[in-house]
C-alpha cells in the first residue's frame, strides 16, 4: 500500500487549458513567421526593382543581383509552406492530425536552419559581392572596406549569434507544443 502511494501522481492536463496554450504558442510562432516572410517580400520587391529599372555596365552586376532574388524568392517560399502548414487546420477540432502536422512543421525547420541556412548565406554573400564590384567601383578604398566589413560582420552575426538564439527560441517553443498535444494525446489512449 506503501509503494502504491508513494508512486506520483500523474498530472492530467485539462484539455481546455491545453489547447489554449496551444492556440496561444501556435499564433506567436505563425506571427513571428508572417512578418519574417512580410520582412522578405519587401527585400525580394527592392531587389526586383534594383534589378529591373537599374542600368548597369556589367553583366556581372545583373548575375549577383539575380542570384539574390532567386535566393530571397526561394527562401520566401519555403517560409509560406512551413507558415500554411501550422495554419492548415486548427488544433482543437483534430489534435492528434495537429501533432502530425506540427511535427512536420518542425521538421522542414530543422533542415531549413541546417545546412540550407548556410547556402543561403553562402548565396546572398556571392550575389552581393558580385553587385557590390560595380557599385562600390568609384567609391575609395576606406569606403569599399568599410561596405564589405559591415556587410560581413552582418552576415557573421547572423549565422552565428542571431541564428542560434532564433533557433533555440523557436524549437522550445514547437517542442513545448508538441510535448503539450502529446500528454493531451496520451490522457485518451489510457
Amino acid at each position: 500500500m506503501s509503494v502504491w502511494q508513494a508512486q506520483p501522481a500523474n498530472d492530467q492536463l485539462s484539455v481546455d487549458e491545453a489547447l489554449k496554450q496551444v492556440k496561444k504558442g501556435i499564433n506567436g510562432l505563425s506571427r513571428k513567421l508572417m512578418w519574417g516572410i512580410v520582412a522578405m517580400i519587401v527585400a525580394l520587391v527592392n531587389s526586383f526593382a534594383v534589378l529591373f529599372f537599374s542600368v548597369f555596365q556589367s553583366w556581372v552586376t545583373y548575375v549577383g543581383l539575380f542570384i539574390m532574388v532567386l535566393t530571397m524568392l526561394l527562401y520566401v517560399l519555403m517560409m509560406i509552406r512551413d507558415y500554411r502548414i501550422i495554419h492548415k487546420r486548427d488544433a482543437t477540432s483534430s489534435p492528434a492530425e495537429y501533432l502530425e502536422d506540427l511535427k512536420t512543421y518542425q521538421k522542414n525547420r530543422a533542415k531549413l536552419y541546417g545546412n540550407l541556412y548556410y547556402t543561403y548565406v553562402m548565396l546572398l554573400s556571392v550575389g552581393l559581392t558580385l553587385y557590390f564590384l560595380e557599385v562600390l567601383q568609384d567609391a575609395s578604398v576606406l569606403g569599399k572596406i568599410v561596405v564589405y566589413t559591415l556587410t560581413l560582420t552582418w552576415f557573421l552575426i547572423c549565422t552565428f549569434y542571431l541564428k542560434q538564439r532564433i533557433v533555440k527560441s523557436e524549437e522550445e517553443k514547437i517542442n513545448l507544443i508538441v510535448e503539450r498535444l502529446e500528454r493531451l494525446k496520451g490522457q485518451f489512449e489510457v
